[in-house]
């Protein structure tokens, strides 16, 4: 009998502690609201997957609001969180109320597995050698359905400038190991629009949910940026003999598509030059 994974990908919520806006226009709390109001819907929720960023102020405040609202809901369809460091989030607070930042999970014979891309006070990611020795050692003995990774910066080239240097440094070392063990799935965020792709030789499939808090604009003309209000979400069934499906899904609201912010050049290299890869 075939066994399924049934996992709600949320990704990107940046909370505040204390409720303010996000760039002075979004509500982001509102906004996963919205969206778990929308994934009420779905049926047999096995896991609850939330790929970093998970606060936008990094304070212990921000994390208890997210725990708050998201583990009750969970234990209301008897679904596993695991929760994944982003760049934006702070050490501190994300331990102090959601644990360790790398974790090991089992659920319905599937290994999940985070990975903390974060890199202190940028925006880039990188896994140094000791997290790939300590995944490697995990993926030495074969989960019997395999393995998900999740992790904040998806292994995959950026689609749009503004993460480009913002982008998951040496992603091949990593697809590596996931290649000599047993990973048949990496959940990401990071890019604010939902992606499926595949990554490495092995071609493991990639899913990179839309964000809660908005969404970048993929059309947007080069080299400006744009992000809009918009909140979404993946649905990713993993069965245990097959490949996956997943649909990458919206919550709507009347305002969806108004400009949050709108990059030029300038901008751009100016976030580059504060938060992105230098070699």
């Amino acid at each position: 009998m075939t066994e399924t994974l049934r996992i709600l990908h949320l990704s990107d919520t940046h909370l505040y502690g204390d409720g303010r806006l996000q760039y002075g226009v979004v509500d982001t709390l509102a906004a996963l609201d919205r969206v778990l109001a929308r994934a009420a819907t779905l049926a047999g929720i096995d896991l609850i997957v939330v790929s970093g960023d998970l606060s936008e102020d990094g304070t212990a405040a921000s994390y208890r609001k997210l725990k708050g609202t998201l583990d009750p809901w969970a234990a209301e369809r008897g679904a596993a969180v695991v929760y994944a460091m982003g760049n934006h989030d702070v050490a501190d607070g994300f331990e102090e109320v959601l644990g360790a930042r790398e974790t090991v999970t089992a659920v319905r014979g599937f290994r999940v597995v985070t990975v903390d891309s974060s890199v202190p006070g940028a925006g880039y990611g990188r896994v140094d050698e000791s997290q790939l020795e300590w995944l490697s050692g995990v993926l030495a003995t074969p989960s019997r359905h395999g393995t998900v990774v999740v992790l904040h910066h998806p292994p995959v080239a950026p689609t749009t400038v503004l993460f480009e240097p913002l982008r998951l440094i040496d992603p091949d070392a990593l697809l590596e190991v996931c290649s000599d063990g047993d990973v048949r799935l990496i959940l990401s965020g990071h890019f604010h629009h939902g992606l499926v792709t595949e990554a490495g030789a092995a071609g493991i499939p990639v899913v990179v949910a839309p964000a809660v808090a908005n969404t970048t604009d993929v059309l947007w003309p080069p080299p400006r940026e744009r992000a809009v209000r918009g909140a979404g979400f993946a649905w990713v069934q993993l069965p245990d003999d097959g490949p996956l499906r997943a649909h990458l899904l919206t919550a709507p609201a009347p305002d969806d598509g108004e400009t949050v912010y709108d990059l030029d050049t300038a901008a751009i290299q100016r976030i580059a030059a504060e938060a992105g890869w230098r070699r």
